[in-house]
């Protein structure tokens, strides 16, 4: 299962990307305790989570729901924007380069930063990972919008180029089943209500 972090005061305004010191606003912190609850009745097996606060503050109650302890993973951490981080959305939007970001991310890197691609691959191995360590289980990653749309991607065997299309809302589950031989079966996209243990097989 794959989980964005809450929102914070800046959600929709600003492109915080790795800047310490952003946490969960109010209703951020509704959030993360509504996946909680949505995750009851569902045999979790292990937590992980970015190490930026506002994801590890959002995997907070659903640690005390399922008695677990997350485990930091470094390569669920936000997209490292380099020069643009900090910078307001509107006025990222005015630049020639956001096409590009929106049309053609895979050859796309930030300035002094991080590139799509290099950001999908870490993001994918650290998933890889957290399920292979835990082979049956259920995994419940906590990260970040693009590299959460970047999995999806992987898994749906679709271009970096379209990931842009597909959302994840603050606090939205999406589910990705892995079976040996198989290919993923992406269960849920953007899921913002409802129990989610109908989708773990008995």
């Amino acid at each position: 299962m794959l989980v964005r972090h809450g929102e914070t005061p800046t959600t929709g305004k600003v492109l915080p990307g790795r800047a310490p010191g952003l946490h969960l606003s109010e209703r951020g912190r509704e959030q993360a305790r509504a996946v909680a609850q949505r995750l009851a009745g569902v045999p979790v097996s292990a937590i992980y989570t970015s190490p930026m606060e506002r994801t590890r503050e959002t995997a907070v109650p659903s640690e005390r729901a399922t008695g677990l302890t997350a485990r930091t993973e470094q390569d669920l951490i936000e997209c490292d924007f380099g020069d643009w981080t900090g910078e307001n959305l509107t006025d990222l939007m005015k630049l020639p380069e956001w096409s590009t970001v929106q049309r053609a991310p895979s050859s796309f890197r930030f300035p002094n930063g991080e590139s799509f691609s290099r950001m999908q691959s870490r993001t994918v191995d650290a998933v890889d990972r957290a399920r292979e360590a835990h082979p049956g289980g259920v995994v419940v990653c906590f990260s970040h919008a693009d590299p959460l749309k970047a999995v999806l991607a992987h898994a749906l065997g679709t271009h970096l180029d379209l990931f842009q299309r597909i959302v994840v809302d603050p606090c939205s589950v999406s589910v990705i089943a892995y079976h040996p031989g198989q290919a993923p079966a992406v269960l849920r996209v953007n899921s913002t209500d409802g129990p989610l243990a109908s989708l773990i097989p008995p």
